[in-house]
C-alpha cells in the first residue's frame, strides 16, 4: 500500500514536472491498491471535471492491471469492450494515458497515480516523473 507521505512527495513532484513542461494546470489523484483515495490536488485553475478524469485514468489501470494509456490501445481495437466496462463501472474508467500503475522496488502493486489537465501524453510523463521522485518504480 502507498503512503501519504510517498503519495503527497509523487503529487508535488508531478506538479513540478508539469510546471517545467509549461503543462496547463494539472490535477493528480493517488489510489492505494485496493482504489481507494490516497491523495489528491487539484492546481489553480485545473477543470471542474478534472479530479474524475485523473481518477478514472488512476482507477481503470488499477481495475484492468495495466497503464490507462493501454486501455486507451484496448479501447481503440475492442470499443465495445471497453463501453461495457465503463458502464459496468459507473464510468469510473477512462481510457487515455495518465494513469500509471506504481510498484515498490520488489514489484509489489502499491497503487496508481492519475494526471489530468494537459495532453494525455504530457499527463503521464509528468506522472512518470512523480512516481521515480518518490522512489517508486512505474509500471
Amino acid at each position: 500500500m502507498i503512503a501519504l507521505e510517498q503519495a503527497r512527495i509523487l503529487i508535488a513532484a508531478t506538479r513540478t514536472r508539469g510546471r517545467e513542461m509549461g503543462l496547463n494546470p494539472l490535477t493528480v489523484v493517488v489510489l492505494d491498491a485496493g482504489g481507494h483515495l490516497v491523495a489528491m490536488e487539484r492546481e489553480d485553475g485545473s477543470g471542474y471535471g478534472r479530479p474524475d478524469i485523473a481518477g478514472g485514468k488512476a482507477a481503470g489501470a488499477l481495475a484492468m492491471g495495466v497503464s490507462s494509456r493501454k486501455l486507451g490501445d484496448m479501447a481503440a481495437d475492442r470499443p465495445q469492450f471497453m463501453a461495457a466496462l465503463s458502464a459496468a463501472w459507473s464510468g469510473k474508467l477512462i481510457p487515455a494515458a495518465g494513469g500509471v500503475l506504481i510498484r515498490d522496488s520488489a514489484g509489489t502493486l502499491l497503487g496508481a497515480v492519475g494526471v489530468s489537465g494537459d495532453l494525455s501524453d504530457k499527463d503521464e510523463e509528468a506522472a512518470f516523473a512523480g512516481i521515480s521522485a518518490a522512489g517508486l518504480v512505474a509500471g
